[in-house]
């Protein structure tokens, strides 16, 4: 449903971690797992939560601060297009960088509230939704 023209409110503030205390506590000690299984939907099963949450674990590693809150404010903004959400309460830069688990926090609750099994996976969502799900071609060598 990209392209809204009216913006709807997220289902929960960027502070609401009460509204889902499971959610909260594996965004805290896990945020790989967490930001994998928010990846994995965004990205409509193009790539694995292992994958997705691999990325987070590098970047984590890694020395650019910067590139991992980009990174991170890209999915908010997927996720916001996606499902017409409001920027709010400030830019996604912003809210990544001066509140990075509570965003993280908040993208996950906000699929859930749309209906989404965040341990499932994409493809396991779509068969239980009833939607069919186009077969992913190997990108692999080709003659």
């Amino acid at each position: 449903m990209a392209g809204h023209r009216n913006k709807v409110s997220w289902s929960s503030g960027l502070c609401g971690c009460f509204d889902d205390l499971g959610g909260c506590f594996l965004t805290l000690f896990c945020p790989c797992i967490a930001f994998g299984r928010i990846a994995e939907i965004v990205d409509k099963g193009a790539i694995s939560c292992c994958a997705s949450g691999t990325m987070h674990v590098l970047q984590g590693l890694g020395t650019s601060a910067i590139g991992s809150i980009l990174y991170h404010c890209c999915y908010r903004a997927r996720l916001r297009a996606e499902h017409g959400l409001e920027e709010k309460p400030c830019a996604d830069c912003c809210v990544h960088t001066f509140c990075g688990y509570c965003a993280l926090c908040q993208k996950y609750r906000e699929l859930k509230s749309r209906g989404f099994d965040m341990q499932a996976g994409w493809h396991a969502n779509m068969e239980r939704m009833g939607k069919t799900v186009a077969p992913q071609m190997n990108q692999g060598m080709t003659r």
